[in-house]
């Protein structure tokens, strides 16, 4: 019989007082005990809504059915015929919009907690030796992947694993895309992430670090001189947005993707950081997403009382809602129905602090929520020694630039067909970030695996 307990098992976490001055994971996951009993809150439906809300269609009731006998491996292998990043996925994915909101257990009480399962079991299976893996028989098709992130890693795990020679190009000194250099080590610890890519390598995926694609070399050298016969852009959106407003070019200002790059990728906040940061007493946050809500606990651990300004109210903060409890626990200020109209300073050219105006709803714009409104004389100077600006990002504009026939959005966005991921330069597939802008890990993986299954149609003559 099924577990009908309305709620779900809580996730074991680090204290807020604590965690909110160290780097290590918040989220400590479950033990053995718990997943058994939350595994059997599950009811096993005929129709699998659940797999209905993955963008990568996890057999999710099967996994789960494996996890609540106990067969934690073999609930492991389910899991990987859809998902090369299991361990990622577990710990980042917004399961409340897509899997768990489609559960039906969330209709009288809590969905069961898939996201917190998948991570017990990937980290289960992390943790046990197992033997060498098989390296499938190479087919004599080469693939390119430009991005080491999220799509790139699913193209290239989909195609390594149906005998296609792959190579991942990526333009920093450590692969894995945002899941390094965007998520903070107490979401994400780095070492999953290196060891879903060393998996990947396993396979046979070669990954050449340092190659700006559109710099270093161009797609058509990569097609028509290194004999790559089809390459997938995953090259992510890492250009960030501002708000033209005065002082944006102060000192003491950052972009969240700068501020978290040296942060997670250059370990900025060690005394002994080779490229260190301004370690701000009082820092505002201009944003309300996720890499808000990541850049706000980053500061708050390097010792500053950080407030997050958001022009919205709190219902529409668009971070999810576990990220922005986390942050309150921690003792993170909100300042909703407030914008920024200038960032002041000192004499010495840094920030000083902000000025903000006072908002309030009106009419739905082109997005369904209500757009945001001045209120008028509401205008009062907050004193801030740093200012990080998250508020969205854009694809990088070198690769379309630098290749010729590649039909782009007029914001940057790479046009592809959506049933193969196919752009308008013949052999050439894109997904991800680059092609729809900032987005979840899970729909970027899903992109991954439409543009492999397509290019292998292609390759393999079944297109």
């Amino acid at each position: 019989m099924p577990n009908m307990r309305l709620t779900k098992n809580p996730m074991p976490s680090q204290d807020p007082t604590v965690r909110n001055a160290n780097f290590e994971e918040v989220a400590l996951g479950y033990t053995e005990e718990m997943a058994l009993d939350e595994a059997q809150r599950c009811l096993n439906c005929k129709q699998k809504f659940c797999v209905s809300g993955c963008p990568v269609r996890i057999d999710i009731p099967a996994f789960i059915h494996e996890t609540a006998q106990g067969n934690f491996e073999a609930a492991y292998q389910i899991i990987s015929l859809s998902s090369s990043l299991p361990a990622v996925c577990g710990r980042v994915c917004p399961q409340e919009s897509q899997c768990e909101g489609q559960c039906i257990r969330g209709k009288k009480g809590e969905p069961v907690a898939i996201g917190r399962l998948e991570r017990f079991v990937a980290d289960r299976h992390n943790s046990a030796e197992h033997a060498e893996v098989s390296v499938p028989e190479k087919n004599g098709h080469k693939v390119a992947v430009i991005g080491s992130g999220p799509s790139g890693l699913t193209c290239a795990g989909d195609l390594a694993r149906k005998g296609y020679e792959v190579t991942i190009f990526e333009a920093l000194h450590l692969p894995g895309g945002v899941l390094v250099y965007g998520i903070p080590e107490f979401r994400l610890p780095k070492a999953i992430v290196q060891r879903e890519i060393e998996g990947l390598k396993a396979l046979g995926v070669k990954v050449e670090t340092n190659v700006v694609i559109g710099r270093t070399l161009m797609i058509d050298e990569l097609m028509e001189e290194m004999g790559f016969e089809a390459v997938f852009i995953g090259s992510g959106a890492g250009l960030p947005k501002f708000m033209n407003i005065p002082g944006e070019n102060l000192k003491g200002v950052y972009s969240a993707n700068e501020f978290l790059t040296r942060i997670n990728l250059m370990k900025a906040y060690r005394p002994d950081a080779s490229t260190p940061i301004q370690h701000g007493r009082s820092v505002a946050v201009v944003g309300g997403g996720n890499v808000a809500m990541d850049a706000a606990r980053c500061a708050k651990r390097m010792g500053a009382d950080v407030t997050v300004v958001y022009r919205r109210t709190e219902k529409e903060l668009p971070a999810r809602r576990e990220e922005v409890e986390h942050a309150m626990e921690e003792g993170i200020r909100f300042l909703f129905l407030t914008n920024p109209v200038a960032i002041e300073s000192n004499e010495q050219g840094w920030v000083s602090g902000i000025r903000v105006q006072k908002m309030e709803l009106g009419e739905p714009d082109a997005s369904g929520r209500r757009r945001p409104v001045p209120v008028e004389g509401s205008e009062e100077d907050l004193p801030m020694d740093c200012v990080i600006m998250a508020l969205g990002t854009s694809p990088n504009p070198l690769i379309k630039s630098t290749t010729e026939g590649l039909a782009t959005q007029r914001w940057g966005g790479i046009i592809v067909e959506e049933e193969t991921g196919k752009t308008s330069r013949e052999g050439v597939y894109a997904g991800g970030d680059a092609v729809t802008g900032a987005a979840t890990v899970i729909l970027a993986m899903g992109a991954g695996k439409t543009a492999a299954a397509a290019i292998d149609a292609k390759l393999s003559g079944n297109a």
